[in-house]
């Protein structure tokens, strides 16, 4: 799958949920609205965005969903 925004830099994306670390990647917005979304609702323990290699990922499910207003 490609990114929904080819401009953008890929990143990873580390969510911790009950114990269980989950790695994505994820263009640099879609990633830094989950990051917000996760302050105001804290539905997941932690969560990590770091610039590195994203090689063997899957990419964040409904990433285009952090994209819309």
């Amino acid at each position: 799958m490609t990114s929904p925004r080819p401009d953008e830099p890929d990143v990873r994306l580390s969510i911790f949920l009950h114990g269980m670390r989950f790695d994505f990647v994820a263009c640099l917005t879609a990633a830094l609205l989950f990051v917000h979304e996760h302050q105001t609702r804290r539905y997941t323990d932690a969560v990590t965005v770091a610039i590195t290699d994203t090689s063997g990922l899957r990419r964040l499910p409904n990433e285009r969903l952090y994209l819309e207003p």
